[in-house]
């Protein structure tokens, strides 16, 4: 039986190959599959650019937020730019502090303490920041649910703009201006955009203003990272800030970003979307949950080679920090787990548990057990959670009803995080236990798989690669193309890595024979029989200074037992 629930995509109808013939059938296809059907479609999403971008004028509040910080601007006024501890916020903080102070502006950033602070806006730290005499305040990545944050803030005769992504609750803040494009009032016609591509666009609107709008060709390498760290769809405008900005990337990266490209082994030229989520983004990412973020910003800020090589450095180290915490209090939470019962909810909670790295913990028992789980940090008073979930189960809108045991929460449908007083943890987790149980009643909780294409191993050759390339960058929305082949003879196969936890295959099907890895597939070794129904994306391994095209298997069941 297959470890995934395996969806084959219908194939395209006769007559769109027919309405399409001046494309390949294999690219008809993969865009038919995200939902691109009309002519201009397909030529505007390959094209990637600018056509995919809105007005920011049509964003809202734009024009409020643009005539305050005009003001600012010409009355000198000091302006805090107040972030997110993530790779989405620390982004979307450099590229105002950067953008504003091209433009003059006095801009300092401020970036929340993740375990002292927490998320979001804090009443001490606005006043704080009024104490040092600034006067406003912009919020990138967070502030859409602070209400009595911005409540406090006018009291005390401080302005604050907020620009989120996140989801607004019934009651908006009383902020000067709410740039937003998931307001139910916008009328922007993309709702997608991060904090950093919100940040972005407000910026663009103001540069647009004054003639200057070229200069922010230099900040699209922010917006990409911010873009692929927050795992947002690549569809639509993403798609073009995306693409813009891994060519700046490619070409001249700053010298923060440099740095860890040298120093994680990477190549400038080759970086893509991949390179960003697996090894920048949780390189910048470590600072904040270890310690502070802020060197993160002065990575991405930073014009002295010296300063950027320290930085880097000191990132990388304690990454690999951060990946040997992950795994001991993985091994830990998923002892709890098994040992409570896999039920359609998991939760994992300790007093040793640290905060800065419970989301990732908590997405790996997602991952594995194909659940929405929870890893809570308790304590004697208050605990704090971390939740990823499954595609079934939206966490944000169950911790939404059970909002009157929360002191804080905020998220989206497949990662949230809340804190709440102890002595409503215990009904926490029966309220939320109840609702998955009631609404994945009958569901099969396996992951699915979406397959682009039934093709065979000898039709892979040739330009296959470079036709599915057509489409980078991928990622959530635009997923890398998924292919399955039938009756695929296996002539060897072995373990890798250190515990053994990936799969090395050699496989073989008419004349053509291909190298296949299956990550974290190690623990089905015994399942590989020949011959073998495989589901795999195409890549290319980069090894030894070579390059080879090769299968990355995602699932595989012996012939005639797919289920």
């Amino acid at each position: 039986m297959s470890h995934c629930r395996w969806n084959l995509l219908p194939p395209v109808p006769d007559k769109h190959l027919l309405i399409h013939s001046s494309f390949p059938p294999l690219i008809i296809q993969l865009l038919y599959n995200r939902g691109l059907r009309e002519p201009s479609q397909l030529q505007s999403f390959l094209a990637g650019d600018e056509s995919l971008s809105g007005s920011p004028l049509l964003l809202p509040d734009v024009h409020q937020a643009v005539a305050r910080i005009y003001q600012a601007l010409l009355s000198n006024e000091n302006i805090a730019i107040y972030g997110d501890y993530d790779t989405d916020g620390i982004t979307a903080t450099a590229l105002l502090v950067q953008g504003l102070s091209a433009l003059g502006g006095k801009a300092i950033p401020y970036i929340p303490h993740r375990l002292t602070e927490g998320y979001g806006l804090k009443k001490a730290a606005l006043e704080s920041l009024y104490r040092q005499g600034v006067s406003l305040v912009i919020t990138v990545d967070c502030g859409i649910t602070s209400l009595p944050e911005v409540k406090k803030a006018r009291r005390m005769g401080l302005d604050v703009i907020i620009t989120d992504h996140h989801t607004p609750l019934s009651e908006i803040p009383p902020a000067i201006a709410i740039v937003n494009p998931k307001l139910p009032s916008s009328t922007y016609p993309f709702s997608e955009l991060t904090g950093a591509g919100v940040a972005f666009k407000l910026l663009q609107a103001l540069f647009q203003s004054v003639g200057q709008e070229e200069y922010l060709s230099k900040l699209m390498d922010l917006v990409a990272l911010g873009t692929i760290a927050d795992i947002s769809p690549l569809l639509g405008e993403n798609r073009y800030l995306v693409k813009e900005g891994l060519k700046l990337i490619n070409a001249t990266p700053r010298l923060g970003i440099k740095e860890i490209i040298t120093q994680a082994g990477l190549n400038i030229g080759s970086l893509d979307a991949k390179s960003i989520s697996w090894v920048i983004a949780p390189r910048l990412n470590a600072a904040g949950r270890l310690e502070h973020a802020m060197t993160s910003y002065k990575l991405l800020m930073t014009d002295s080679p010296q300063e950027a090589h320290r930085l880097a450095r000191w990132l990388e180290e304690k990454n690999t920090e951060r990946q040997k915490l992950t795994l001991t209090t993985l091994a830990k939470a998923r002892e709890q787990v098994l040992a409570q019962g896999i039920s359609p909810l998991l939760v994992a909670s300790d007093n040793d548990y640290f905060i800065g790295i419970a989301g990732l913990v908590a997405s790996r028992l997602s991952e594995e057990f194909y659940r929405p789980a929870i890893v809570i940090k308790s304590g004697e008073k208050v605990c704090s959670g971390s939740c990823r979930s499954i595609p079934e189960f939206n966490i944000i809108a169950a911790l939404n009803q059970c909002r009157h045991l929360l002191s804080q929460f905020g998220g989206h449908s497949q990662a949230a995080g809340f804190t709440l007083s102890t002595k409503n943890l215990a009904r926490l987790q029966e309220s939320l236990l109840q609702l998955a149980t009631t609404q994945l009643a009958g569901v099969d909780l396996r992951p699915r798989l979406d397959i682009d294409a039934e093709v065979t191993l000898p039709n892979l050759g040739g330009d296959t690669f470079q036709i599915t390339q057509q489409l980078a960058p991928f990622g959530r929305g635009n997923p890398l193309p998924t292919f399955l082949s039938r009756r695929v003879e296996v002539i060897a196969c072995r373990t890798m890595g250190n515990s053994g936890e990936h799969l090395r295959l050699k496989l073989k099907q008419g004349d053509t024979r291909w190298d296949g890895v299956g990550f974290r597939l190690g623990n089905y070794l015994a399942e590989v029989a020949s011959p073998l129904d495989i589901v795999y994306n195409l890549e290319i391994d980069r090894w030894g200074g070579e390059e080879r095209l090769r299968l990355n298997i995602l699932d595989f069941a012996p012939t005639n037992q797919t289920v």
